[in-house]
């Protein structure tokens, strides 16, 4: 299952609406569970180098099925999850990514979001999951 086109312009319309409340212009990603591009807003005088780093932002988050800053807090020296950010054609290791689950409870794709701080990358990523499901994976083995 994937999320559907009509989810992914629900997610960017919310998490849009919630930048401009921030008064920051973001880079907003939709990626499928596979890591597929879905959608993508990029507001008027988003930085062009956000772009990259929301769509990797998103394939991280739906790559692990956890949120970037997770993978960024593990991925520090000493850190199980060490150089990480290496692998896959590089994945971005700071909030501003989150799975999208539906509910059901499968992983259906993810969000990623660039733009500003990395407080307010995450507040609007997690405003654009909230309408069409949650961030937070269930306890069942859901990897494929």
């Amino acid at each position: 299952m994937h999320v559907t086109i009509a989810d992914a312009e629900i997610a960017i319309e919310a998490a849009r609406k919630r930048a401009i409340e921030l008064g920051t212009e973001m880079c907003i990603a939709i990626v499928d569970s596979g890591a597929n591009l879905k959608a993508f807003h990029r507001m008027d005088d988003a930085w062009v180098g956000s772009i990259d780093i929301a769509i990797k932002k998103a394939k991280t988050a739906v790559f692990f099925g956890m949120p970037t800053g997770l993978i960024g807090k593990l991925s520090q020296p000493g850190g199980s999850l060490f150089g990480i950010e290496h692998s896959n054609d590089g994945l971005i290791t700071f909030p501003g990514g989150l799975p999208i689950v539906d509910k059901e409870g499968v992983l259906v794709g993810a969000i990623g979001v660039s733009g500003s701080s990395v407080e307010n990358d995450h507040a609007v990523a997690l405003a654009g999951v909230g309408p069409i499901g949650v961030s937070d994976l269930p306890e069942h083995p859901w990897r494929t």
